[in-house]
């Protein structure tokens, strides 16, 4: 049995500089945001976490939201 041998198999291009120039890095990941949210750590009574966090998922999403019509409103 023979091993494949890339350097002999004729869809690979030559691997020179000319092709390496013409490569691109790949873009992983989701897109960049124009805001992107920021990471905070704030303590809050017992309580209303576990009002909030039982309120299901996207409590967190919901609070922010509220939050900020509550900011929007000049209310805090």
């Amino acid at each position: 049995m023979t091993m494949f041998d890339p350097a002999n198999h004729d869809d690979n291009p030559p691997m020179d500089a000319a092709f390496l120039s013409g490569m691109k890095p790949s873009k992983r990941g989701r897109p960049k945001l124009d805001a992107p949210k920021v990471e905070v750590k704030i303590r809050l009574d017992a309580n209303t976490v576990a009002h909030l966090r039982g309120s299901g998922p996207g409590w967190q999403t919901r609070v922010n939201e509220a939050l900020g019509q509550l900011v929007a409103a000049g209310q805090i």
